[in-house]
């Protein structure tokens, strides 16, 4: 079968023939009508990933969307038994890791939607605990995820969603998606302190953070001085698009009651992040939740392996 495949870890995918799957027990085999390039699935490919395999060569690819062979129902599938993926002809994945996509949306936007929005939705539901009518700062919105995590954060009540990131215009399309403020990353480091420290003294109840780095390390500091007074500030850290490591202070989380917490592959267990998106795909049409996509044939996948899509979700069609 035609597929993306990694022979050298850290290189691209190129494109061929892979071997076909064969079922094993628990299993399905699925027709893949449609598969994300996402960050996780980019790093997991790389080797980079705490959740990475070993095993070379294989197919990137952590999930996708596709119709089981037999019965033809689609599907939106998650973690397929390696050393397949989505981005393939055909995968075998674990019957239990496969929730059913409604009729009226399309594969390729629940393929670009069922990654980034578990990973918000998880994050708020599954780790902060968020309530109605608290306040959500999310950290580098401008992205696919980001971007869906400003309207997710809507969708569970929040009252107040403030938003940072780069690109000023993805910036300012987040007020219609949702964002009540945007903070520009790009200000000089004093004004950025401020705008932090301005919006946490107003009341700010979970961040959810995708970049990591600088930026999450100045919102850390303005949380605990906002946090002093006993009230918990929920940071959930979720990517690291920025940089993967941080100096941070200890008295940081000694004087303060911020709670300091991850959401992703291990942090919460895996039936429930097959729940969550579930529910993220089933509200995707009545939420009107949106996601600009790009759709592309596999065999282009060498070439855009590295393309910057900035807040558009690259989709691999196997079918083309």
């Amino acid at each position: 079968m035609k597929a993306a495949i990694v022979n050298i870890a850290g290189s691209a995918p190129a494109y061929g023939e892979f071997r076909e799957p064969v079922a094993e027990a628990g299993e399905v085999i699925i027709q893949v009508e449609a598969s994300a390039l996402s960050r996780l699935t980019m790093a997991r490919a790389s080797g980079k990933h705490y959740s990475s395999t070993t095993d070379l060569p294989l197919v990137p690819g952590i999930d996708g969307v596709g119709r089981t062979i037999g019965s033809s129902q689609r599907v939106f599938f998650m973690l397929p038994r390696a050393p397949f993926g989505g981005m393939a002809e055909r995968v075998p994945v674990a019957s239990a890791h496969c929730v059913p996509v409604p009729a009226g949306l399309d594969s390729i936007t629940a393929a670009a939607i069922g990654n980034p929005g578990m990973s918000s939705w998880a994050a708020l539901k599954e780790r902060a605990r968020l309530v109605s009518g608290e306040v959500v700062l999310v950290n580098g919105a401008t992205g696919a995820a980001g971007s869906l995590a400003v309207q997710i954060a809507r969708i569970h009540g929040a009252k107040k969603v403030i938003a940072t990131g780069r690109n000023p215009e993805a910036l300012s399309k987040l007020m219609q998606l949702g964002a009540d403020v945007t903070i520009a990353l790009t200000q000089e480091k004093e004004a950025l302190e401020a705008a932090f420290e301005k919006e946490f003294a107003e009341g700010v109840n979970v961040v959810l953070d995708y970049l990591w780095g600088l930026s999450a390390r100045m919102v850390l500091i303005a949380a605990a001085r906002a946090a002093e007074g006993g009230v918990p500030i929920r940071f959930v850290q979720i990517g690291e698009a920025s940089d993967s490591n941080i100096e941070l202070p200890g008295a940081v989380l000694r004087s303060s009651s911020l709670v300091l917490m991850g959401s992703g592959i291990g942090s919460v267990r895996m039936e429930r992040l097959i729940a969550v998106t579930g529910e993220v795909i089933q509200a995707a049409i009545p939420a009107q939740l949106n996601v600009e996509t790009e759709a592309l044939p596999l065999s282009e996948v060498e070439q855009s392996w590295t393309r910057e899509a900035g807040r558009r979700r690259l989709v691999f069609d196997p079918r083309k």
